[in-house]
């Protein structure tokens, strides 16, 4: 036998061990009272902290009882509506906007959001033969663990990277939220020439435009763009910025931040917790079903066919049999997801450019009927609508976005919000953050090794 085949053997064996000790009843959860991924049944989130960053808010409470309603996502008490509103009259862009907002806590007057672009663009750059020496070295399809991997090394470049001052943290942060989509986009032309042996560009980035305008520039082989690409990209960037702040992600933030951790550290912790397909991942999945959908119905067109296919879903018989239709529902959210609602009125303007209406459509029809279909055949406690993964996937397929950068597309946008969380659980935090778990083991004699 191998090493290989050793280890192996060895391994698979001893997970059986694993899926008995360490499975633990669900009705424990109710009978010692303990909320199962700091949620109750209902749904509801066990208050773990305070934040002045933002606010979600998906029901009024009427004569004492909850009653869902619709969606409302502020920044810093402003709300996505706004603020959205706002940058569309003048016609601007708003993820810079709306980053100053969450990081300083107003919005910026014209000279303040001017000087700060020029902050941004004079910091997007990397240390000299960076990206040859390691975005280039040893590429991965999962450029969410490149960003990790450059991330953390871009700490050894930094003299000051354990200094945890706010002045010194809030330079780091802005560094890193420049320097990010250079990272996504250079580590995927990485991949796609050394994996798939196409050509690859390293263009440089121009500090004079957007950071939507950057990403698009830095990817597309001839640099060119549409107004409205930009601003959907814009706008994309800006409705990922912050949640909340009680999303497993920037929760992470909070937690190693409360250790006295760097913000290298910080951030790298933030990506892995981001990119899993129950947060960050989550847009690719729908992008994936839709795939499905197309492929197994012969008429897209066709209500009755798209309603079986939901159908197939729910009851584990079609695209990943988990039971799920992704883009729908969320954890907050009941009557509707305020970014979803954004993001589909700009998905259908890409949509109508780009004359895809038709594949906006289905997604539209989808969309309807899955509310219907879901409420057929769940008992659910709140009600379910589609939230911003729905439309982000086809947007980002309108743009030209690789697959492989759906969920960096969410780190490069969701930094911001990591970014404010950090600074914020520095100033106002002065413990560690240590949950309690409840231990439902007992105790055991001790056997010589011989007697076991």
């Amino acid at each position: 036998m191998s090493a290989k085949e050793m280890i192996n053997t060895f391994i698979a064996e001893q997970v059986k061990k694993c899926e008995t000790c360490d499975k633990i009843p669900l009705e424990l959860y109710e009978q010692n009272n303990v909320k199962r991924g700091l949620r109750d049944k209902n749904g509801i989130g066990v208050l773990a902290g305070l934040t002045s960053i933002s606010s979600i808010d998906a029901y009024t409470v009427v004569n004492g009882e909850r009653v869902p309603c619709e969606g409302k996502l502020c920044y810093r008490g402003y709300n996505v509506f706004d603020l959205v509103k706002g940058s569309k009259g003048r016609g601007g862009f708003v993820f810079e906007e709306t980053a100053y907002l969450l990081l300083f806590g107003e919005l910026p007057t014209e000279e303040q959001l001017k000087e700060f672009c020029e902050v941004l663009g004079a910091m997007r750059t990397l240390p000299t033969n960076f990206t040859r020496d390691v975005v280039m070295k040893a590429s991965s399809r999962d450029i969410m663990n490149t960003l990790t991997r450059s991330i953390l090394t871009l700490a050894s470049y930094d003299k000051e990277a354990d200094n945890n001052e706010i002045e010194n943290v809030m330079r780091q942060c802005l560094m890193l939220t420049s320097v990010l989509p250079m990272l996504a986009v250079y580590g995927y032309h990485s991949y796609n020439h050394y994996e798939h042996r196409e050509s690859m560009y390293i263009h440089r980035p121009d500090p004079k435009l957007s950071t939507a305008e950057n990403l698009l520039m830095l990817l597309r082989p001839d640099k060119k763009y549409t107004e409205l690409e930009a601003k959907v990209l814009d706008m994309a960037l800006m409705l990922h910025m912050e949640h909340g702040g009680g999303n497993n992600s920037s929760f992470t933030t909070h937690v190693v931040s409360s250790a006295g951790s760097d913000t290298y550290s910080v951030m790298a912790a933030a990506l892995c917790s981001l990119k899993g397909p129950k947060h960050g991942g989550a847009n690719i999945k729908v992008v994936n079903m839709m795939k499905d959908l197309k492929a197994n119905v012969a008429d897209t067109s066709d209500e009755n066919e798209l309603r079986n296919y939901i159908g197939r879903l729910l009851d584990k018989e079609a695209f990943d049999r988990k039971g799920l239709v992704y883009g729908m529902g969320h954890a907050v959210y009941s009557i509707s997801d305020p970014r979803a609602v954004i993001f589909k009125g700009f998905a259908k303007e890409l949509a109508m450019e780009k004359d895809m209406m038709s594949e906006f459509t289905m997604y539209e029809s989808v969309e309807r009927l899955a509310v219907e279909v879901i409420g057929e055949k769940r008992r659910i406690y709140k009600g379910v609508s589609a939230n911003v993964d729905f439309y982000s996937g086809l947007v980002y397929s309108m743009l030209g976005i690789p697959d492989e950068l759906y969920t960096p597309m969410f780190a490069i946008a969701r930094i911001v919000g990591w970014s404010a969380h950090r600074v914020e659980e520095l100033v106002s935090g002065d413990k560690i953050i240590r949950p309690a778990y409840k231990s439902i083991s007992s105790e055991r004699v001790y056997k010589e090794i011989s007697e076991r």
